[in-house]
């Protein structure tokens, strides 16, 4: 097809569909454009600025015809910060967008047909979710000051609050940048590998808040800090500085100091409670948590006469809650201190039934499958990368007949799906949940049982 589009070309398109990041599609004389900020069902002008053999992608510069699913993004820097991509698209939309992620990608990379997907279970309130920050640093006009990333890049979008975070972490945020500020200390800059102050990373969890500092060096007047730290944030209960002096965009280096208060903080979740570190794994979004842990768990229909895997366990959040319904429950995790953690989180609940295994999943579980190690159940939770097929093999032999697989990325989803039908599992249901309001991405739960069982 002979391309019809350059670079700086203005067009006027109808968006017929999105990207599962969230952009605006449509077709110009056949050819593929791709609009972010535009919704289906709009007739826009937008202005290109790339173009490519297959694709060109599009600036977002009128509303001709204006979707009813539009709204006006509640946040200052929607657009230029790369936290939140859906904020122009009402919530009930949002749902049924994600619900729809999820299942084209079954039918597009799994090949599934006829699989109903639920509909997305969203929250009341989608707004201040966000249990953990991530705040990095820069300068205006010589002052530090802190923001967040524009999209696909380290150039920080300026701001002092943000919509769904919560309130205490964008107040710590501030606190160290007043800090900061009177103390005359300097802000990293990754160009020049210069200064100081790099990141400042917060938890909300039940008990409180905990903020980590990171820094190249020593922190200059660490009592101002603290008491900085402390009047912004009443509900305190750690504060760690972490040291990175690496010349590198990775956010935290290996050296922890505690410098005030307790080395881990408590988060309640199902009505057990799990201390958690500064390196430890826990979902960002506390009230869907729970959502998500029940309709996989709850699915399950645990006896107490079975076994129950919980693979990528992090700090064993799930498999205490599979302990407290089975006979047995094993945890399988890489992280050393996450498994810290969940040994830990089992003595902290009077749990006894479970234990915890340190090591690559793909290497680990085979292992404990060939010597022997039976399952009746398996929760499956792997990163965004989706499970090694190792993993997956070890599932099908390990004589679970139930599986609860928890997804944050419908594409490796769909394709790990396909091998666990193939073989001999099925699909039950399909539970799409929002982890992430006003933002493109979905997590999901899949129940699946062995064919015959």
């Amino acid at each position: 097809m002979d391309i019809l589009l350059k670079k700086n070309d203005d067009i006027t398109l109808e968006i017929t569909a999105m990207t599962s990041e969230g952009a605006g599609v449509g077709r110009y004389e056949g050819f593929a454009v791709f609009v972010p900020f535009a919704l289906p069902g709009e007739k826009i002008e937008a202005h290109i600025i790339k173009v490519t053999p297959s694709y060109a992608i599009g600036k977002l510069t009128s509303i001709i015809v204006r979707s009813a699913d539009r709204v006006d993004p509640p946040c200052p820097v929607f657009g230029k910060c790369g936290g939140c991509s859906l904020q122009h698209m009402s919530y009930a939309s949002q749902l049924e967008y994600k619900r729809t992620l999820v299942r084209d990608a079954l039918e597009r990379i799994g090949g599934f047909r006829g699989v109903e997907v639920a509909p997305t279970i969203g929250m009341n309130e989608p707004s201040r979710y966000r249990n953990k920050g991530s705040f990095p640093f820069t300068e205006t006009d010589g002052k530090p000051c802190w923001g967040l990333y524009a999209a696909r890049s380290h150039r920080v979008i300026e701001t002092n609050d943000c919509m769904i975070e919560d309130s205490a972490a964008t107040s710590a945020a501030n606190a160290v940048k007043q800090w900061a500020e009177e103390n005359g200390v300097s802000v990293y800059d990754e160009t020049t590998c210069s200064g100081v102050l790099r990141h400042v990373i917060t938890r909300t969890v039940t008990e409180g808040n905990a903020v980590c500092v990171v820094t190249t060096g020593e922190l200059p007047n660490k009592e101002s800090l603290i008491a900085h730290i402390r009047a912004a944030v009443p509900r305190v209960r750690s504060i760690v500085h972490n040291v990175n002096s690496r010349d590198t965009n990775v956010i935290c280096g290996d050296e922890n100091h505690l410098i005030w208060g307790s080395e881990t903080v408590s988060q309640t979740i199902c009505g057990l409670t799990y201390n958690v570190s500064q390196e430890s794994f826990l979902q960002v979004n506390p009230i869907q948590t729970e959502k998500l842990y029940d309709t996989a768990i709850n699915g399950l229909e645990l006896t107490e006469e079975m076994t129950a895997a919980d693979v990528f366990c992090g700090i064993g959040t799930i498999t205490l809650l599979l302990a407290k319904q089975a006979k047995r429950a094993v945890g399988i995790e890489y992280v050393p201190k996450a498994i810290e953690d969940a040994k830990n989180n089992a003595l902290l609940n009077g749990i006894e039934n479970a234990e915890f295994y340190c090591g690559a999943a793909e290497k680990l579980l085979p292992r404990l499958v060939r010597d022997g190690m039976r399952f009746d159940r398996v929760v499956l939770d792997p990163p965004r990368k989706g499970a090694d097929p190792l993993v997956l093999e070890a599932i099908a032999n390990c004589g679970a007949d139930r599986i609860a697989y928890i997804s944050c990325n419908p594409a490796t989803l769909a394709r790990d799906l396909k091998q666990l039908c193939a073989r001999g599992f099925h699909i039950i249901s399909v539970q799409p949940v929002d982890m992430f309001p006003f933002t493109h991405h979905v997590e999901s739960v899949v129940l699946m049982s062995r064919a015959g069982s």
